[in-house]
């Protein structure tokens, strides 16, 4: 087997100011934060790409397109399903007082619960007070499946990598702690942000070395790495393929570091790599608003 190859690097999908219509592309300048400077409404150029995200033909065009708004880098139809690893890191694994788990805790998302950048986050009625569920974050790195897997190898686990980009698993622990399934409180809509850029496999020598931080009204609360990972990416996508076919677009958050809210006392994201950072609002009914 072989890498998947790309013509692209950096991928984006968002509206164009010049055509009103969602296109992809990439970044012309290779160095920006795309995620940062959306937020901050600065100016973003791509060079359009032509096909889809999901065929490794696709290739870049010299048509540069001004990013009027910024989108997740896949769109819902386009991801054939959400999988989710809880308890995948070490650090985090410490902090919650939990043994590390002996094979990956998988569950699932709907694909109404994704959303792109800047989107906001609605915390659900069934979810408040806050205070009482605690609705919490996770600044996770996603992988994108290109191209179909099913019984590969951990050796091979890679080359069926399309690339790699960001999550927040918005999470609710009064219902997540209630039952030890954990798909109504990861599920809701709206609730879990995915993007900015999806970096090509190509571009990533070492998915085991991908820092993550996850601040919430400015204040740093994870900063970790993915080699803190209790399974790595080879290991991730190789178990979930066993007697399990991985569709091309197949979207796997892989985990989150230490940090999170729930293990504070009281309760209370940015990728490396060229993932850049992911912002978005967070809506409770119309009452606060806080950007995470």
């Amino acid at each position: 087997m072989a890498p998947i190859p790309t013509q692209w690097s950096r991928l984006i999908r968002f509206v164009a100011a010049e055509t009103a219509q969602i296109h992809i592309g990439q970044p012309v300048d290779p160095r920006l934060d795309v995620g940062l400077a959306s937020w901050n409404k600065q100016t973003i150029r791509a060079y359009e790409i032509s096909g889809s995200a999901l065929d490794p033909a696709a290739g870049v065009t010299n048509n540069i397109l001004t990013v009027e708004k910024l989108l997740s880098p896949l769109s819902r139809e386009e991801m054939k399903v959400v999988r989710c690893l809880g308890l995948n890191y070490s650090d985090h694994a410490a902090e919650a007082g939990m043994d590390k788990p002996a094979a990956p805790i998988l569950f699932y998302k709907p694909l109404p619960s994704m959303i792109g950048p800047n989107a906001p986050i609605f915390i659900p009625k069934v979810a408040q007070p806050v205070e009482e569920h605690l609705s919490d974050y996770e600044v996770e790195l996603t992988i994108v499946i290109g191209k179909a897997a099913k019984n590969v190898s951990e050796a091979n686990a890679l080359d069926y990598v399309l690339g790699y980009t960001g999550a927040n698993d918005v999470s609710f622990r009064k219902h997540q702690l209630t039952t030890s399934q954990w798909g109504f409180s990861k599920g809701f809509d709206n609730t879990t942000p995915l993007g900015p850029v999806l970096v090509s496999n190509n571009a990533v020598s070492n998915p085991q070395d991908i820092p993550l931080t996850c601040s919430l009204n400015g204040r740093v609360l994870q900063d970790g790495s993915t080699r803190d990972q209790i399974f790595n990416v080879r290991q991730t996508v190789s178990f979930l393929s066993q007697g399990t076919t991985l569709e091309p677009g197949s979207v796997i958050l892989t985990g989150t570091p230490k940090g999170v809210g729930f293990a504070r006392k009281p309760a209370i994201g940015w990728l490396g790599n060229g993932i850049g950072t992911l912002i978005n609002p967070i809506v409770e009914e119309g009452r606060h608003q806080a950007k995470l």
